[in-house]
């Protein structure tokens, strides 16, 4: 595959714009990023985790944190990136997986569960819903959505590079409580590709799986943060049912909230995490 790097038997490897890392031995689970990140948001559970132990695929998307652009990405993002994952468990994974996703990540790793759920042993989603909008207006609908999400592309791609810079770096307010890892949000979000960044996030405005979710079989695990709301108003309580409402579709869920922890809750609520999804795998062997 490529060159040895530092860690559990870790390998370095590209495969079709997919930058990957496979650390370890033992049951597989792919892990994607979210929106702008990179491999090392993931690295830190997979280590933790060794005991389970696992063999983590750790997988970076085209045109984000430094890896370069595709233009099939930047034209068709979902598609282009369900194609390119679904290849790579096919191609390079024992059947059945196991899918972790961050944000974007959970997204994904929900789509390719309603796609082929006899494929998927089990399903890890950390702080993503199934449509995005419906978190802030429980009415929205893809069409009420899309003049909304057409716009914020349309912004992102006509802004200065100064301008637009500055966006990016106060979207990145309330991911992670540490300064350090902020720092490398920021250099992931300046190194991330401007129009697949746009590309994303208008398929996450315009793309509802809530519909799909009862074809999502295997058991799914769903940890979500809501602190970095508790400024404008919100509980762990009020946060929580909203992820319930957006996931009632799934047969098999269990839905946990972290008590502290913003977005990044891989860094901000490491024990807490590393530990739901321990009990979780050790339950779905």
């Amino acid at each position: 595959m490529g060159m040895l790097l530092a860690g559990p038997l870790a390998v370095a490897d590209t495969f079709q714009g997919l930058q990957v890392e496979v650390i370890g031995q033992g049951r597989q689970v792919l892990m994607v990023p979210g929106l702008n990140s990179g491999i090392e948001s993931w690295r830190d559970t997979c280590l933790a985790l060794q005991d389970v132990p696992l063999q983590c695929h750790l997988v970076q998307l085209p045109g984000f944190a430094g890896q370069p652009a595709q233009a099939e990405v930047q034209a068709d993002f979902v598609a282009a990136i369900e194609q390119r994952l679904t290849d790579y468990i096919d191609q390079r994974m024992a059947p059945a997986p196991v899918l972790a996703g961050h944000s974007l990540g959970g997204f994904f790793a929900l789509k390719l569960a309603a796609a082929r759920p006899d494929k998927v042993a089990a399903v890890i989603v950390v702080d993503s819903l199934p449509f995005f909008p419906a978190a802030a207006n429980p009415a929205a609908t893809v069409e009420s959505s899309r003049p909304m999400a057409d716009a914020m592309r349309q912004q992102m791609l006509s802004l200065d590079e100064a301008a637009y810079r500055q966006q990016s770096v106060m979207a990145l307010n309330g991911m992670s409580k540490g300064e350090e890892r902020n720092a490398l949000l920021r250099q992931w979000s300046a190194d991330s590709d401007r129009q697949t960044t746009a590309a994303a996030m208008h398929a996450l405005m315009t793309t509802d799986l809530r519909p799909q979710l009862a074809q999502v079989t295997p058991p799914v695990l769903v940890l979500g943060a809501w602190e970095a709301y508790g400024q404008y108003g919100a509980t762990q309580a009020s946060t929580e049912a909203i992820f319930q409402a957006q996931y009632a579709g799934l047969p098999d869920k269990r839905i946990a909230m972290a008590g502290h922890g913003y977005h990044f809750l891989m860094w901000d609520a490491q024990a807490w995490l590393q530990g739901e999804i321990r009990q979780f795998l050790i339950a779905h062997p």
